[in-house]
């Protein structure tokens, strides 16, 4: 076990001034964590709403795992590739944007995301993204139980909902969590249950979780316990039952559900690279999480629940890397994969760097020449 590094300060002052406040954090990881994401050429990033943080982890050399975190309060779903990172936060969905081409460097780092756009929604408690095919944002509206995109003039605009909610409300009736997207559309949803009342969901936690089919509104499964993070990846329909500790995959015909690997602790957030999945684990608190099948699988493998991220190699169901946190950090909520990048770093609001790091983008042709016409 090493202890990965954490030298890179969040948000400078601020956060300094509130981790004197908080309890320390300690993060391990894997001791072949940073060879591992080199010799598969990528790094990976996490949120957790819990911490308020976007954790960005890579590899520098010498076999060193890179650590970055910047605040975002209530940091939740990511849509993200090596250029490009949107977030959902407590009231907002931001665009990051990576402003280093390649080749180019800032210290160790070879890609910076720098927030350039923010879409003030409110707070209707946004779980996952997606992009389509047209380059919108598709989020899930957890708390009015229907898929959305940004609008112009107002907080959302709704783009579905199961046939089973009557109208929308602020009321997260079934906790819609999770969407699998397809052909840059919305393919899959994840509920907790079919509730149609307020916080009906809570009372549902142990079964009938449910994924739907947008296209259809049909279910495909009505069988799972608190399911999140449905993905479609390499010809097969993934999805983490919470509720039990399980990476699964899905029939999508029939709906029969594949276990692929327990994992110790509440799973939410998953990615993929070829045959890996990297999934996040949460530690059950009580309320929401208490009362599961988790609780049990856990006895009975002599076990404590991890927060952190697991990487497994779906042919084996074995765990071939791992980083974990315990302290402050408690709970995650989504992860994501930035292919082809070695030591990713972020600019935060409250950074000064936010003011004085000015990029510019080159001349367009038909501008340039327009401009010396002029």
């Amino acid at each position: 076990m090493s202890d990965a590094p954490t030298t890179n300060p969040s948000d400078a002052e601020a956060a300094a001034a509130e981790a004197a406040n908080q309890p320390q954090t300690t993060i391990s990881c894997s001791r072949g964590m940073a060879s591992w994401l080199a010799m598969q050429g990528v790094s990976f990033g996490l949120t957790s709403y819990q911490s308020g943080r976007l954790y960005l982890i890579g590899h520098q050399d010498g076999d060193v795992v890179s650590f970055h975190e910047r605040v975002f309060n209530r940091a939740m779903g990511v849509a993200a590739d090596s250029q490009r990172i949107f977030l959902a936060d407590l009231f907002q969905i931001w665009r990051l944007e990576n402003i280093l081409g390649p080749g180019q460097m800032i210290d160790q780092f070879d890609a910076n995301y720098v927030p350039r756009n923010a879409q003030t929604t409110g707070d209707l408690d946004a779980h996952e993204i997606g992009i389509d095919k047209d380059g919108r944002v598709i989020f899930v509206n957890t708390k009015y139980s229907c898929l959305a995109t940004p609008s112009v003039t107002h907080s959302f605009k709704p783009i579905w909902k199961p046939h089973f909610i009557s109208r929308l409300a602020p009321e997260d009736r079934c906790h819609l969590n999770g969407m699998a997207m397809s052909n840059g559309e919305p393919k899959y949803v994840t509920a907790v249950c079919k509730s149609d009342i307020i916080n009906g969901w809570r009372d549902r936690r142990a079964e009938g979780g449910c994924i739907i089919d947008v296209a259809s509104n049909e279910f495909v499964t009505q069988k799972l316990s608190m399911p999140h993070s449905p993905r479609l990846h390499d010809g097969k329909l993934w999805v983490l039952n919470s509720g039990h500790g399980e990476l699964c995959t899905v029939d999508e015909a029939s709906g029969a559900l594949t276990t692929v690997a327990f994992l110790p602790g509440f799973l939410r957030g998953l990615a993929f690279h070829g045959r890996f999945a990297f999934v996040g684990l949460s530690l059950p608190r009580d309320g929401s999480f208490s009362g599961l099948a988790l609780d049990a699988a856990l006895e009975k493998r002599d076990a404590d629940p991890w927060c952190g991220v697991l990487i497994v190699d779906t042919q084996s169901g074995d765990i071939v890397e791992w980083i974990r946190f315990e302290g402050e950090i408690r709970e995650l909520f989504d992860v994501f994969v930035l292919p082809g990048v070695k030591t990713p770093m972020a600019l935060g609001m409250l950074d000064p760097l936010i003011r004085t790091m000015i990029t510019i983008e080159d001349w367009d042709p038909n501008d340039r020449a327009r401009a010396f016409l002029d």
